[in-house]
Protein backbone atom coordinates (compact mmCIF):
# COMPACT_ATOMS: atom_id res chain seq x y z
CA UNK A 1 0.00 0.00 0.00
CA UNK A 2 0.91 3.43 -0.75
CA UNK A 3 0.33 6.62 0.92
CA UNK A 4 -0.01 8.75 -2.07
CA UNK A 5 -2.38 5.91 -4.34
CA UNK A 6 -4.44 6.49 -0.95
CA UNK A 7 -3.93 10.19 -1.24
CA UNK A 8 -5.06 10.17 -5.17
CA UNK A 9 -8.24 7.77 -4.92
CA UNK A 10 -9.71 10.05 -1.50
CA UNK A 11 -9.09 13.05 -3.83
CA UNK A 12 -10.98 11.43 -6.73
CA UNK A 13 -13.86 10.80 -4.08
CA UNK A 14 -13.54 7.71 -3.85
CA UNK A 15 -14.23 5.86 -0.55
CA UNK A 16 -11.41 4.46 1.42
CA UNK A 17 -11.75 0.85 3.62
CA UNK A 18 -10.86 -0.03 7.37
CA UNK A 19 -7.42 -1.60 6.35
CA UNK A 20 -6.59 1.69 4.08
CA UNK A 21 -7.43 4.00 7.20
CA UNK A 22 -5.66 2.01 9.28
CA UNK A 23 -2.77 2.31 7.33
CA UNK A 24 -2.67 5.93 7.11
CA UNK A 25 -3.31 6.58 10.82
CA UNK A 26 -0.80 4.13 12.13
CA UNK A 27 1.94 5.34 9.54
CA UNK A 28 1.33 9.10 10.71
CA UNK A 29 1.15 8.25 14.42
CA UNK A 30 4.65 5.85 13.97
CA UNK A 31 6.21 8.62 12.19
CA UNK A 32 6.57 6.54 8.77
CA UNK A 33 4.19 9.12 6.71
CA UNK A 34 5.19 12.59 6.50
CA UNK A 35 3.47 15.28 7.43
CA UNK A 36 2.87 16.69 3.97
CA UNK A 37 1.37 13.78 2.51
CA UNK A 38 -0.73 13.70 5.55
CA UNK A 39 -1.63 17.42 5.19
CA UNK A 40 -2.78 16.19 1.38
CA UNK A 41 -4.79 13.22 3.13
CA UNK A 42 -6.52 16.22 5.25
CA UNK A 43 -7.08 18.53 2.38
CA UNK A 44 -8.30 15.86 -0.01
CA UNK A 45 -10.72 14.87 3.36
CA UNK A 46 -11.70 18.89 3.30
CA UNK A 47 -12.72 19.03 -0.14
CA UNK A 48 -14.32 15.34 -0.94
CA UNK A 49 -15.67 14.98 2.89
CA UNK A 50 -16.18 11.15 3.94
CA UNK A 51 -18.75 8.66 3.95
CA UNK A 52 -20.27 7.52 7.27
CA UNK A 53 -18.25 4.10 7.44
CA UNK A 54 -15.25 6.00 6.46
CA UNK A 55 -15.62 8.59 9.48
CA UNK A 56 -16.13 5.45 12.14
CA UNK A 57 -13.34 3.84 10.55
CA UNK A 58 -11.23 6.87 11.49
CA UNK A 59 -12.68 7.29 14.25
CA UNK A 60 -11.74 3.44 15.45
CA UNK A 61 -7.97 4.12 13.92
CA UNK A 62 -7.18 7.04 16.28
CA UNK A 63 -9.20 5.84 19.28
CA UNK A 64 -6.66 2.15 18.66
CA UNK A 65 -3.75 4.39 18.17
CA UNK A 66 -3.22 4.92 22.19
CA UNK A 67 -4.46 4.28 25.57
CA UNK A 68 -7.99 3.30 26.09
CA UNK A 69 -9.67 3.61 29.44
CA UNK A 70 -11.34 0.82 31.11
CA UNK A 71 -13.58 1.85 33.15
CA UNK A 72 -15.54 -2.29 33.08
CA UNK A 73 -14.97 -1.87 37.02
CA UNK A 74 -17.36 0.92 37.98
CA UNK A 75 -21.15 -0.15 38.49
CA UNK A 76 -23.79 0.84 36.24
CA UNK A 77 -24.03 2.75 32.86
CA UNK A 78 -21.12 5.52 32.83
CA UNK A 79 -22.38 8.24 31.11
CA UNK A 80 -19.74 11.05 29.82
CA UNK A 81 -21.22 14.72 28.19
CA UNK A 82 -18.90 16.53 26.20
CA UNK A 83 -19.42 20.17 24.99
CA UNK A 84 -18.08 21.50 21.99
CA UNK A 85 -17.40 24.92 23.92
CA UNK A 86 -18.35 28.72 24.29
CA UNK A 87 -17.96 31.34 26.65
CA UNK A 88 -18.88 30.84 29.93
CA UNK A 89 -19.93 27.12 29.98
CA UNK A 90 -20.26 25.96 33.34
CA UNK A 91 -22.31 22.78 32.22
CA UNK A 92 -19.81 20.35 33.67
CA UNK A 93 -19.69 21.27 37.09
CA UNK A 94 -23.44 21.84 37.65
CA UNK A 95 -24.09 18.32 35.62
CA UNK A 96 -21.71 16.18 37.34
CA UNK A 97 -23.20 16.69 40.79
CA UNK A 98 -26.42 16.98 39.44
CA UNK A 99 -26.60 13.21 37.56
CA UNK A 100 -24.52 11.58 39.80
CA UNK A 101 -26.69 12.91 42.50
CA UNK A 102 -29.28 10.07 40.98
CA UNK A 103 -27.10 7.31 40.89
CA UNK A 104 -25.61 7.69 37.70
CA UNK A 105 -21.89 7.13 37.61
CA UNK A 106 -19.91 10.24 35.90
CA UNK A 107 -16.63 9.01 35.34
CA UNK A 108 -14.68 12.56 34.25
CA UNK A 109 -12.14 12.87 31.73
CA UNK A 110 -11.01 16.57 31.52
CA UNK A 111 -8.25 18.66 30.29
CA UNK A 112 -7.10 22.29 31.06
CA UNK A 113 -8.16 25.06 28.91
CA UNK A 114 -6.38 26.93 25.99
CA UNK A 115 -8.54 29.87 25.58
CA UNK A 116 -11.28 31.78 27.61
CA UNK A 117 -11.06 30.94 30.76
CA UNK A 118 -9.51 27.41 32.32
CA UNK A 119 -10.79 24.08 31.43
CA UNK A 120 -12.83 21.94 34.19
CA UNK A 121 -10.27 20.91 35.74
CA UNK A 122 -8.96 24.75 36.23
CA UNK A 123 -12.16 25.53 37.15
CA UNK A 124 -12.33 22.96 39.84
CA UNK A 125 -8.53 23.98 41.15
CA UNK A 126 -10.21 27.33 42.30
CA UNK A 127 -11.73 25.43 45.22
CA UNK A 128 -8.45 25.35 47.99
CA UNK A 129 -6.90 21.75 47.61
CA UNK A 130 -9.02 20.39 45.04
CA UNK A 131 -6.80 18.07 42.80
CA UNK A 132 -6.95 15.50 40.20
CA UNK A 133 -3.43 13.69 40.96
CA UNK A 134 -5.18 10.50 41.55
CA UNK A 135 -4.41 7.20 40.51
CA UNK A 136 -6.83 5.01 38.34
CA UNK A 137 -8.07 2.32 41.36
CA UNK A 138 -8.52 5.56 43.60
CA UNK A 139 -10.69 7.17 40.36
CA UNK A 140 -12.49 3.80 39.71
CA UNK A 141 -13.08 3.71 44.01
CA UNK A 142 -14.21 7.16 44.10
CA UNK A 143 -16.75 6.55 41.18
CA UNK A 144 -18.35 3.52 43.04
CA UNK A 145 -18.69 5.15 46.25
CA UNK A 146 -19.51 8.77 45.28
CA UNK A 147 -20.70 8.63 41.68
CA UNK A 148 -18.26 11.38 40.70
CA UNK A 149 -15.13 11.83 40.19
CA UNK A 150 -12.76 13.60 37.62
CA UNK A 151 -9.16 12.89 36.52
CA UNK A 152 -7.15 14.78 34.61
CA UNK A 153 -6.14 13.10 30.67
CA UNK A 154 -3.81 10.60 29.95
CA UNK A 155 -1.17 11.59 28.21
CA UNK A 156 -1.24 8.84 25.56
CA UNK A 157 -4.84 8.92 24.34
CA UNK A 158 -5.56 9.59 20.93
CA UNK A 159 -2.18 10.22 19.89
CA UNK A 160 -3.25 9.96 16.10
CA UNK A 161 -5.64 12.73 16.80
CA UNK A 162 -2.66 14.93 18.93
CA UNK A 163 -0.98 14.98 15.95
CA UNK A 164 -3.28 15.34 13.37
CA UNK A 165 -4.75 18.05 15.34
CA UNK A 166 -1.67 20.06 15.00
CA UNK A 167 -1.78 19.40 11.61
CA UNK A 168 -4.71 20.77 10.56
CA UNK A 169 -4.43 23.90 12.65
CA UNK A 170 -1.57 24.63 10.83
CA UNK A 171 -2.98 23.69 7.18
CA UNK A 172 -6.48 25.18 6.93
CA UNK A 173 -8.12 22.04 7.29
CA UNK A 174 -10.00 22.39 10.89
CA UNK A 175 -13.11 23.11 9.75
CA UNK A 176 -14.16 19.78 8.00
CA UNK A 177 -17.08 17.80 9.58
CA UNK A 178 -15.31 14.29 9.06
CA UNK A 179 -12.20 15.58 10.97
CA UNK A 180 -13.72 17.10 13.63
CA UNK A 181 -16.32 14.66 14.28
CA UNK A 182 -13.62 11.63 14.19
CA UNK A 183 -11.53 13.93 16.93
CA UNK A 184 -14.34 14.52 19.44
CA UNK A 185 -15.64 11.13 19.45
CA UNK A 186 -12.03 9.75 19.17
CA UNK A 187 -10.99 10.92 22.36
CA UNK A 188 -14.89 10.27 24.39
CA UNK A 189 -14.69 6.68 23.38
CA UNK A 190 -11.19 6.31 24.34
CA UNK A 191 -12.21 7.43 28.06
CA UNK A 192 -14.37 4.26 28.39
CA UNK A 193 -18.37 6.10 28.72
CA UNK A 194 -20.75 3.17 27.46
CA UNK A 195 -23.38 6.46 26.42
CA UNK A 196 -22.21 9.76 25.28
CA UNK A 197 -24.44 13.00 25.69
CA UNK A 198 -23.57 15.81 23.12
CA UNK A 199 -23.80 19.42 23.64
CA UNK A 200 -22.96 21.08 20.35
CA UNK A 201 -22.56 24.65 20.21
CA UNK A 202 -23.96 27.37 17.22
CA UNK A 203 -23.74 30.83 17.20
CA UNK A 204 -21.12 33.76 17.16
CA UNK A 205 -19.34 32.33 20.17
CA UNK A 206 -19.11 28.81 18.80
CA UNK A 207 -16.91 27.21 16.35
CA UNK A 208 -20.04 26.44 14.53
CA UNK A 209 -21.62 29.92 13.70
CA UNK A 210 -24.36 28.55 11.78
CA UNK A 211 -27.47 26.40 13.24
CA UNK A 212 -27.38 24.13 9.85
CA UNK A 213 -23.07 23.37 10.17
CA UNK A 214 -23.91 22.53 14.16
CA UNK A 215 -26.72 20.44 13.00
CA UNK A 216 -24.24 18.25 10.32
CA UNK A 217 -21.51 18.38 13.11
CA UNK A 218 -24.03 16.66 16.01
CA UNK A 219 -25.49 13.97 13.31
CA UNK A 220 -22.08 13.19 12.47
CA UNK A 221 -21.06 12.49 15.85
CA UNK A 222 -23.64 10.58 16.41
CA UNK A 223 -24.07 8.34 13.98
CA UNK A 224 -20.38 7.84 14.40
CA UNK A 225 -21.27 6.67 18.13
CA UNK A 226 -23.67 4.64 17.56
CA UNK A 227 -21.34 2.88 14.69
CA UNK A 228 -19.29 2.04 17.39
CA UNK A 229 -21.66 0.64 19.77
CA UNK A 230 -22.28 3.56 22.07
CA UNK A 231 -25.71 5.28 22.68
CA UNK A 232 -25.09 8.77 21.75
CA UNK A 233 -27.05 11.88 21.75
CA UNK A 234 -26.82 15.63 21.20
CA UNK A 235 -28.53 18.50 21.67
CA UNK A 236 -27.55 21.95 19.66
CA UNK A 237 -27.70 25.19 21.81
CA UNK A 238 -27.00 28.80 21.86
CA UNK A 239 -24.00 30.08 22.10
CA UNK A 240 -25.03 34.03 20.62
CA UNK A 241 -23.97 35.16 23.85
CA UNK A 242 -22.51 33.76 26.84
CA UNK A 243 -24.24 30.84 28.82
CA UNK A 244 -25.23 32.50 32.58
CA UNK A 245 -23.36 35.36 33.83
CA UNK A 246 -20.14 34.57 34.93
CA UNK A 247 -16.80 33.81 32.89
CA UNK A 248 -13.61 32.87 34.67
CA UNK A 249 -12.90 30.39 37.10
CA UNK A 250 -13.46 30.91 40.57
CA UNK A 251 -16.64 33.19 38.98
CA UNK A 252 -17.78 30.03 37.48
CA UNK A 253 -17.50 27.70 40.36
CA UNK A 254 -19.48 30.35 42.47
CA UNK A 255 -22.25 30.56 39.81
CA UNK A 256 -22.35 26.13 39.48
CA UNK A 257 -22.92 26.30 43.17
CA UNK A 258 -26.02 28.96 43.38
CA UNK A 259 -27.53 26.78 39.86
CA UNK A 260 -27.19 23.37 42.58
CA UNK A 261 -29.17 25.44 44.83
CA UNK A 262 -31.91 26.19 42.28
CA UNK A 263 -30.63 30.27 42.09
CA UNK A 264 -29.06 30.07 39.17
CA UNK A 265 -28.89 31.87 36.02
CA UNK A 266 -32.42 30.73 34.04
CA UNK A 267 -30.67 29.44 30.68
CA UNK A 268 -27.96 27.53 32.38
CA UNK A 269 -30.35 26.04 34.60
CA UNK A 270 -32.94 25.23 31.71
CA UNK A 271 -29.56 23.53 29.47
CA UNK A 272 -28.06 21.90 33.02
CA UNK A 273 -31.68 20.34 32.93
CA UNK A 274 -32.13 19.12 28.97
CA UNK A 275 -28.67 17.52 29.31
CA UNK A 276 -28.60 15.93 32.44
CA UNK A 277 -32.47 14.73 31.24
CA UNK A 278 -30.56 13.10 28.38
CA UNK A 279 -28.04 11.50 30.65
CA UNK A 280 -29.86 9.98 32.82
CA UNK A 281 -32.63 8.18 30.18
CA UNK A 282 -29.29 7.30 29.01
CA UNK A 283 -28.10 5.56 32.09
CA UNK A 284 -31.57 4.13 31.91
CA UNK A 285 -32.27 5.48 35.55
CA UNK A 286 -35.60 7.26 33.95
CA UNK A 287 -37.54 5.28 31.31
CA UNK A 288 -38.47 9.54 29.53
CA UNK A 289 -36.99 12.98 29.53
CA UNK A 290 -40.01 14.39 31.43
CA UNK A 291 -39.40 11.17 34.29
CA UNK A 292 -35.48 12.45 34.48
CA UNK A 293 -36.54 16.37 34.72
CA UNK A 294 -38.71 15.56 37.23
CA UNK A 295 -36.71 13.68 39.39
CA UNK A 296 -33.40 16.02 38.73
CA UNK A 297 -35.62 18.88 39.76
CA UNK A 298 -36.57 16.89 43.07
CA UNK A 299 -32.81 16.53 43.82
CA UNK A 300 -32.18 20.62 43.60
CA UNK A 301 -35.10 21.19 45.47
CA UNK A 302 -33.65 19.14 48.45
CA UNK A 303 -30.59 19.74 48.66
CA UNK A 304 -29.03 16.34 47.87
CA UNK A 305 -27.35 17.39 43.98
CA UNK A 306 -25.37 20.08 46.75
CA UNK A 307 -24.71 17.44 49.07
CA UNK A 308 -23.27 15.18 46.24
CA UNK A 309 -20.91 18.81 45.06
CA UNK A 310 -19.69 18.83 48.79
CA UNK A 311 -18.70 15.10 49.00
CA UNK A 312 -17.23 14.94 45.58
CA UNK A 313 -14.94 18.23 46.49
CA UNK A 314 -13.94 16.73 49.76
CA UNK A 315 -13.12 12.91 48.18
CA UNK A 316 -10.52 15.02 45.49
CA UNK A 317 -8.53 16.87 48.67
CA UNK A 318 -11.24 20.12 48.35
CA UNK A 319 -12.64 22.35 50.69
CA UNK A 320 -16.30 21.32 50.67
CA UNK A 321 -17.32 24.42 53.19
CA UNK A 322 -16.78 26.39 50.18
CA UNK A 323 -20.00 25.63 48.78
CA UNK A 324 -21.23 27.12 51.93
CA UNK A 325 -19.09 29.85 52.31
CA UNK A 326 -17.93 30.84 48.92
CA UNK A 327 -15.94 34.04 49.93
CA UNK A 328 -13.09 31.00 50.75
CA UNK A 329 -12.71 31.08 47.31
CA UNK A 330 -10.25 33.37 45.00
CA UNK A 331 -11.74 36.52 44.70
CA UNK A 332 -10.12 39.60 42.24
CA UNK A 333 -9.26 43.06 43.75
CA UNK A 334 -10.88 44.96 42.29
CA UNK A 335 -14.68 44.96 40.77
CA UNK A 336 -15.02 47.74 37.84
CA UNK A 337 -18.73 48.42 36.07
CA UNK A 338 -19.33 48.67 32.80
CA UNK A 339 -21.73 50.87 31.86
CA UNK A 340 -24.50 51.63 29.24
CA UNK A 341 -24.36 54.90 27.60
CA UNK A 342 -27.79 54.31 26.17
CA UNK A 343 -31.40 53.29 27.10
CA UNK A 344 -32.89 50.41 25.14
CA UNK A 345 -32.87 46.77 24.96
CA UNK A 346 -29.38 44.41 24.41
CA UNK A 347 -29.84 43.12 21.17
CA UNK A 348 -26.57 41.32 20.93
CA UNK A 349 -23.56 40.35 23.21
CA UNK A 350 -20.55 39.27 21.04
CA UNK A 351 -19.40 35.95 23.16
CA UNK A 352 -16.58 35.61 21.48
CA UNK A 353 -15.08 39.03 22.23
CA UNK A 354 -16.43 38.53 26.11
CA UNK A 355 -14.30 35.76 26.36
CA UNK A 356 -11.11 37.08 24.63
CA UNK A 357 -11.86 40.22 27.73
CA UNK A 358 -11.83 37.52 30.04
CA UNK A 359 -8.52 35.81 28.66
CA UNK A 360 -6.55 39.61 28.70
CA UNK A 361 -7.46 39.59 32.46
CA UNK A 362 -5.80 36.03 33.23
CA UNK A 363 -8.64 34.14 32.85
CA UNK A 364 -7.54 31.79 30.17
CA UNK A 365 -4.57 30.78 28.80
CA UNK A 366 -3.32 32.31 25.40
CA UNK A 367 -0.38 30.01 25.10
CA UNK A 368 -0.27 26.45 26.99
CA UNK A 369 2.76 27.79 29.46
CA UNK A 370 0.40 31.03 30.21
CA UNK A 371 -0.36 30.85 34.09
CA UNK A 372 -4.47 31.53 35.28
CA UNK A 373 -5.48 33.81 37.34
CA UNK A 374 -8.55 31.68 39.68
CA UNK A 375 -9.76 34.80 40.92
CA UNK A 376 -10.14 36.85 37.63
CA UNK A 377 -13.16 37.39 35.18
CA UNK A 378 -16.34 39.18 33.99
CA UNK A 379 -19.79 38.89 35.35
CA UNK A 380 -22.64 39.65 33.23
CA UNK A 381 -25.34 41.90 34.66
CA UNK A 382 -27.27 42.06 31.29
CA UNK A 383 -28.34 39.23 28.71
CA UNK A 384 -29.61 39.84 25.22
CA UNK A 385 -33.74 40.88 25.79
CA UNK A 386 -33.19 43.25 29.04
CA UNK A 387 -34.12 46.13 29.34
CA UNK A 388 -31.25 48.76 30.29
CA UNK A 389 -30.93 52.47 31.10
CA UNK A 390 -28.40 54.56 30.85
CA UNK A 391 -25.72 54.36 33.49
CA UNK A 392 -26.95 50.79 34.03
CA UNK A 393 -24.36 48.03 35.13
CA UNK A 394 -23.91 46.04 31.98
CA UNK A 395 -21.49 43.84 33.19
CA UNK A 396 -18.23 44.06 35.80
CA UNK A 397 -15.02 43.18 35.75
CA UNK A 398 -12.95 40.94 38.54
CA UNK A 399 -9.38 42.00 38.22
CA UNK A 400 -6.61 41.97 40.02
CA UNK A 401 -4.91 44.83 38.29
CA UNK A 402 -6.64 48.43 38.30
CA UNK A 403 -5.90 49.41 34.35
CA UNK A 404 -8.06 47.96 32.28
CA UNK A 405 -9.47 50.40 29.96
CA UNK A 406 -9.06 48.08 27.43
CA UNK A 407 -10.99 45.25 28.64
CA UNK A 408 -13.78 47.45 29.67
CA UNK A 409 -13.84 49.16 26.00
CA UNK A 410 -14.03 45.33 24.66
CA UNK A 411 -17.06 44.42 27.03
CA UNK A 412 -18.84 47.70 26.28
CA UNK A 413 -18.28 47.32 22.79
CA UNK A 414 -19.66 43.50 22.95
CA UNK A 415 -22.99 45.31 24.05
CA UNK A 416 -25.36 46.27 21.25
CA UNK A 417 -28.42 48.09 22.22
CA UNK A 418 -31.49 49.06 19.99
CA UNK A 419 -34.29 51.31 20.89
CA UNK A 420 -37.29 48.18 20.22
CA UNK A 421 -37.86 45.11 22.76
CA UNK A 422 -35.94 42.16 21.68
CA UNK A 423 -36.89 38.39 22.24
CA UNK A 424 -34.09 36.18 24.41
CA UNK A 425 -32.82 33.85 21.36
CA UNK A 426 -33.96 30.12 21.91
CA UNK A 427 -31.40 28.10 23.97
CA UNK A 428 -31.86 24.63 23.01
CA UNK A 429 -32.23 24.35 18.67
CA UNK A 430 -32.39 20.80 18.46
CA UNK A 431 -32.01 16.92 19.81
CA UNK A 432 -30.20 14.16 17.37
CA UNK A 433 -30.95 11.06 17.97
Amino acid sequence: MRMVDLIEKKRNGQTLNKEEIDFIITGYTNGDLPDYQMSAFAMAVYFQGMTQEERVHLTEAMVNSGDQIDLSKIEGIKVDKHSTGGVGDTTTLVLGPLVASLGVAVAKMSGRGLGHTGGTIDKLEAVPGFHVEITNEEFIRLVNTNKLAVIGQSGDLTPADKKLYALRDVTATVDSIPLIASSIMSKKIAAGADAICLDVKTGNGAFMKKLEDAEELAKAMVEIGKGVGRNTKAIISDMSQPLGFAVGNALEIKEAIDTLKGQGPKDLTELCLTLGSHMAVLAEKAKTLEEARGMLEEVIKNGKALETFKTFLKAQGGDESVVDDPSKLPDAAHKIQVSAKEDGYISEIIAENIGVAAMKLGAGRETKDSIIDLAVGIMLNKKVGDEVKKGDALATIHSNREDVQEVMDMVHDSYKTVAEKVKAPTLVYKEIH
